[in-house]
């Protein structure tokens, strides 16, 4: 029997949705528990900073407006911090929007996208909605491969999208890989570099891929304020491209994708620059704590330049997951990115670290391996 479903577009209706991070509300309700702490979405756990709260306060009289459809406060502000020109960006919805750009504008039904394994799982959905065929390449020691990848491109590639660093592994490429890796891909391949977490990355080797524009017309960075600027509920992200490219993604970008209170708090986060220094400070001081206490219990993990670490449990990640739902510890299972023993953890405060130590050594102890 024929019904609409029959029509919709074969791609999406083989895609799994997305499954965020489960929210502290939630678990409060299904379980009782008034004492959770959410280590699962890579939030920052400080919340926004002061600049950005006021920036919202005075938003809250014009909300019955829309707001600026082409962002000229937050282009100016991010033009004076990157030296890039406005006509090179593109505001999205979060840099997830971004990405669902490219997609839709750079492949079309026929064509192909290149990711490495265990990479964000937003490149899939977005390239399988605009019609494309994702061509994944094997990890290497849970990384991107980049020779491997750049072998893969075919006279059918369209794009390639790389994480540095990865999300869910926290790997990350260096300056002289990528540059290599950029004069080998063909110019007519858009290489996308996604840098969510690039605040985080504390590594003199760690390459800033907007500097490499210049000499790369086909290289896109995307990068996002959720991460370390507390702007998570928000949703606020840019790509920055050769202005051509930029202007392809303008012409497909929904009016109006971002918000007035979005683009005023991205613009005061921009202008508070301690409050980064402060957030990627904290960091590296929770990271030391949860990998130290990994290690005491046992457990390999993944080096991460991120605010968030894997580690492998020596048994199901998912089993793990729920017994740390139990003592009201959220974190993230992520066999859907070809990780079933592994789970993410994101870096929280010194007592919230503190507290999923104590958990996952219980549960470890409860769960068989």
């Amino acid at each position: 029997m024929s019904t609409p479903l029959n029509n919709v577009h074969p791609g999406i209706a083989s895609l799994n949705p997305y499954q965020p991070g489960k929210p502290i509300d939630e678990l409060a309700r299904e379980l009782g528990l008034d004492d959770i702490v959410k280590l699962a979405s890579n939030e920052n756990p400080r919340g926004p900073g002061e600049r950005v709260q006021t920036a919202l306060r005075a938003e809250l009289d014009s909300l019955s407006r829309y707001p600026d459809g082409n962002g000229f406060v937050l282009k100016q502000a991010l033009v004076q911090h990157l030296g890039v020109a406005a006509e090179q960006i593109t505001l999205g919805n979060g840099s997830n929007d971004v990405l669902d750009l490219i997609a839709r504008v750079a492949v079309e039904p026929g064509y192909e996208a290149v990711v490495s394994a265990h990479s964000f799982v937003v490149y899939r959905l977005a390239v399988t909605s605009a019609g494309g065929q994702l061509i994944e390449v094997p990890a290497q020691q849970y990384g991107a491969d980049l020779a491997a990848m750049a072998a893969a491109v075919t006279e059918r590639t369209r794009a390639i999208f790389i994480a540095n660093p990865n999300n869910p592994t926290g790997t990350w490429v260096g300056k002289t890989a990528l540059a290599e890796f950029l004069q080998a891909v063909p110019e007519q391949v858009w290489v996308v570099l996604d840098e969510a977490y690039f605040e985080y990355a504390d590594e003199p080797d760690y390459p800033d891929g907007i500097s490499m524009l210049a000499q790369h017309p086909n290289l896109i960075v995307t990068r996002t304020f959720s991460k370390i600027h507390g702007l998570a509920a928000l949703r606020v992200g840019y790509g920055v491209s050769s202005a051509a490219f930029a202007d392809m993604l303008n012409r497909a970008r929904q009016p109006f994708n971002v918000n007035s209170a979005a683009l005023a708090a991205a613009a005061a986060a921009l202008s508070d620059q301690e409050f980064v220094t402060e957030s990627a400070a904290l960091n590296r001081q929770g990271m030391q704590q949860v990998t130290q206490g990994l290690t005491e219990l046992g457990l390999e993990y993944i080096s991460s330049l991120g605010n968030f670490v894997a580690f492998d449990c020596g048994r199901s990640g998912q089993h793990v997951f729920n017994a740390m739902l139990q003592k009201g510890v959220i974190v993230r299972p992520v066999a859907e990115y070809g990780l079933p023993q592994h789970i993410r953890v994101s870096i929280g405060l010194p007592q919230e670290n503190l507290r999923f130590l104590d958990a996952l050594r219980e549960v470890l102890a409860e769960v068989p391996a």
